[in-house]
């Protein structure tokens, strides 16, 4: 007999692992837990990008307060 995992699934590995982590009962309380381990995983890659570009590009943020960054617009004619 062959392992369901094995079959062609839609899912991604992530999704997978999630599917195997709900299918046991997991108390409201240890869902936020998890929701919020979730989040602050993504957050902390995020700033790890944000912060390796910054680098890349060599900014400074005393110098990024300093330009001038809106769209300039056109007046409107009458």
């Amino acid at each position: 007999m062959s392992n369901p995992l094995d079959i062609k699934q839609p899912f991604s590995n992530i999704q997978l692992e999630l599917l195997k982590l709900y299918s046991e009962k997991v108390s409201d309380e240890d869902l936020l837990a998890i929701k919020s381990l979730i989040s602050k995983y993504f957050l902390e890659r995020a700033k790890d990008e944000a912060d390796k570009i910054w680098k890349e590009k060599n900014w400074n943020s005393k110098e990024l307060l300093k330009k001038h960054r809106r769209t300039p617009y056109r007046k409107q004619q009458p």
